[in-house]
């Protein structure tokens, strides 16, 4: 796997070399395997790069804390790197925080947006359904034997997961991987405590934007996808009745389709 020259080195991926160029990025405590389930729908028709967020997977661990705009600065970084002076950037969950600041701070590099059950920040945008405050915990904090349980119940309504088949825990065992020390989740959640792009995301205004809003979520309220749309001008949003947090696994032929129709819809004639 590459890297990017400068440091941290941020290691990321080429999943294919034909098409729009379009970016993914990951959420909390994750490695871009977590795409692995999407990415094949998106290669046929874009061009699919990812990456492992600073101090997790094969990224470099920086030597002291970092913010939300850090994080976009290495999106950025990575997209110097796969040399894309511009690109469609697609952020979930933290991914959608980290594509909020690129956008804001990189403006020029994005030919569009998609933010995909994220928040835009503020005190009361931290907080969880209570559902899935338990299950962040034990994901997170609890023994390793307690993590696949209470990040499926976090991360998917319990009839998808009471349906799906051994083979869904698997790929997702495999896509999970270790996870990162706890001074890396640490990091992460206080770049998160401090997201606050309420002020600015009006200048997004003329960035083709889409919003995709999993109403099953209990990690990250729908109704701030919902204030994202009200921030951010001529935004578009579409409500996933039977998503949940975990939509890119959950149903990533549907989430593919609307990324592809968003992405040639945004690009240049």
């Amino acid at each position: 796997m590459p890297y990017t020259p400068s440091s941290p080195r941020i290691a990321y991926h080429l999943h294919s070399d034909q098409g729009a160029p379009t970016l993914l990025i990951v959420g909390f405590a994750m490695t871009s395997r977590m795409w692995s389930a999407l990415t094949p729908h998106l290669t046929p028709h874009l061009r699919v790069a990812t990456f492992d967020n600073r101090g997790v997977g094969q990224s470099e661990v920086p030597g002291r804390t970092w913010s939300m705009a850090d994080m976009a600065d290495d999106a950025a970084r990575v997209l110097d790197a796969l040399g894309w002076e511009q690109a469609h950037i697609v952020g979930v969950s933290m991914g959608g925080m980290i594509a909020q600041h690129l956008a804001l701070n990189h403006r020029p590099r994005l030919r569009s947006l998609t933010l995909i059950a994220t928040q835009p920040g503020g005190r009361r945008a931290i907080l969880p359904r209570v559902t899935g405050v338990g299950a962040f915990l034990r994901a997170n904090l609890g023994p390793t034997a307690q993590r696949l349980q209470a990040l499926k119940s976090l991360l998917y309504p319990p009839d998808f997961v009471a349906a799906a088949p051994p083979a869904f825990d698997i790929a997702l065992l495999e896509a999970l991987g270790e996870p990162p020390p706890a001074r890396v989740r640490q990091a992460q959640l206080r770049a998160i405590l401090s997201h606050d792009a309420r002020p600015h995301l009006h200048r997004l205004e003329g960035l083709p934007t889409l919003i995709v809003r999993p109403d099953r979520d209990v990690l990250i309220r729908p109704t701030y996808s919902d204030l994202l749309l009200q921030l951010i001008p001529g935004a578009r949003l579409v409500p996933i009745p039977h998503g949940g947090h975990g939509l890119i696994r959950q149903d990533p032929a549907l989430l593919a389709s609307l990324l592809i129709d968003h992405i040639q819809r945004a690009e240049p004639d």
